[in-house]
């Protein structure tokens, strides 16, 4: 599908594009630049705005300058914000008459960083048909993180957390998938960012809420479960009373044991209760002191079930 965004502009005059101050850096070393591209020519053009100012490709813009062309193949890219074609333009630090504040700040950066990876993939189809090594255009310089080359473009600086942050807020704000609550924060929160607070204590009160909403909410508990919580919590307590690990019979006139019926019951209300937890979740949430109490129990049930066991046998011989 073809790209209406922008078009190939051939033999496009040097001195006619123009560069601003936040390109003037140290462009590194450009001799293996210049070399692939008399090998092979400039396979993938710059990226300009309509009015000639550079986006995309200094180094690439800087290798041909030294190599002495006069004209060179562009992309001439529509659809640019005014406000950003102004910041790429300026030529003074003051040019702009009124400072970006923060929203600004991070709207642009998410417009040049959308730019740049429109370049990138373009370079990376250069290389494709250029074939291996390195290709023209593929500029070491400029092939990292197109999160920092877009906020040093914005602000002069590689910094881009807070950029990042404040684009967040802004999905947030205006997602609908996003609870209504969570707009809410996240509007009043970028309000009072353009009010001149700080970004960071503000975009972590939002992000904790929206976190918070994706966890899943606990069931409500079935009559079952219920039941079945309250059977282990009755055993619970009967081997912590006891104070041992396993139960012991006692044939005294005396006997505090529990009735025949008792014993049924407990034990219909425990039928089918392993099918109520979820195992993973079960192995990553209980703590050492819920495992060791449950590691008790089922101890405890496992003598007395072989108890159990050789009593009825001795009991079936004997009949």
């Amino acid at each position: 599908m073809p790209d209406t965004r922008g078009h190939i502009e051939l033999d496009r005059a040097l001195d006619s594009i123009t560069v601003g101050v936040r390109h003037r850096k140290d462009p590194g070393d450009l001799k293996p630049l210049m070399e692939s591209i008399e090998r092979l020519g400039l396979l993938q053009p710059i990226t300009i705005t309509p009015e000639g100012v550079l986006v995309c490709g200094w180094r690439r813009l800087e290798a041909v300058r030294r190599l002495g062309w006069r004209t060179m193949k562009v992309w001439v890219r529509s659809g640019i914000s005014d406000k950003l074609s102004l910041l790429l333009a300026e030529q003074e630090e003051n040019q702009l008459h009124k400072p970006l504040n923060e929203l600004e700040k991070a709207a642009l950066y998410r417009e040049l960083k959308a730019l740049r990876a429109e370049d990138a993939e373009r370079r990376m189809q250069a290389t494709q048909f250029g074939g291996s090594g390195s290709a023209p255009g593929a500029e070491p310089g400029e092939t990292g993180d197109a999160r920092s080359h877009a906020a040093i473009a914005i602000t002069g600086k590689a910094s881009y957390n807070t950029h990042e942050r404040v684009c967040s807020l802004m999905d947030w704000a205006s997602r609908r998938a996003t609870p209504p609550e969570i707009r809410t924060m996240a509007n009043d929160a970028l309000k009072r960012i353009e009010q001149g607070e700080p970004v960071k204590p503000l975009y972590l009160q939002v992000k904790e809420a929206f976190d918070q909403a994706q966890r899943p909410q606990p069931e409500e508990e079935t009559d079952l479960a219920r039941l079945a919580r309250e059977a282990r919590e009755r055993a619970e307590r009967e081997v912590r009373d006891k104070g041992r690990k396993n139960v012991k019979r006692n044939h005294g006139p005396s006997s505090h044991f529990r009735s025949v019926r008792s014993f049924n019951l407990t034990w219909t209300e425990l039928d089918g209760w392993t099918e109520l937890y979820d195992v993973d979740a079960l192995a990553t949430q209980l703590t050492r002191s819920d495992w060791e109490r449950f590691d008790r129990v089922v101890t405890a049930t496992i003598a007395f079930r072989d108890q159990l066991v050789a009593a009825r046998r001795h009991a079936a011989t004997s009949a």
